[in-house]
C-alpha cells in the first residue's frame, strides 16, 4: 500500500453529531490505518485508528448515508450532500468496505 494514496477519501460531506451539523462540505478519509473527519478546510474533527470504529447504514437515512461511532460518539455521514452527487450511494458503499476492510467493526 503507498503511504501516498488514502484507503478512503471523499470531500463534500455533511458530517452531523446529533443534534448539529458539525459541517456540510467536510471531508472523511482512511489512511494509514486511520480514519479522519475533517472540515473542508482540513481541520480535524475526530480521529481514530479505523479498527476502533464502527460504521453501518441508518434504518433511518438515505443509501448515501452512514454512522460512524469514533472515540465513543455517533456521527452521521451524508456523501451526498453538495450538489446531490449521483456517486453518493456508491461513496457511502466504498466508505463501509473500507471500514470493514481496514479491520473496523461493520453494524
Amino acid at each position: 500500500m503507498s503511504t501516498a494514496e488514502p484507503d478512503f477519501s471523499a470531500t463534500g460531506v455533511r458530517i452531523e453529531r446529533w443534534p448539529r451539523s458539525l459541517t456540510r462540505a467536510g471531508q472523511v478519509r482512511i489512511k494509514d490505518g486511520r480514519l479522519a473527519l475533517m472540515t473542508s478546510y482540513g481541520r480535524i474533527i475526530d480521529s481514530a485508528p479505523v479498527r476502533a470504529v464502527t460504521a453501518g447504514r441508518p434504518w433511518f437515512a438515505g443509501d448515501d448515508s452512514t454512522v460512524a461511532t469514533v472515540n465513543g460518539r455517533r456521527y452521521r455521514l451524508t456523501m451526498g450532500q453538495r450538489g446531490r452527487r449521483p456517486d453518493a450511494k456508491l461513496l457511502a458503499g466504498r466508505f463501509l468496505d473500507a471500514v470493514r476492510g481496514a479491520g473496523g467493526d461493520k453494524d
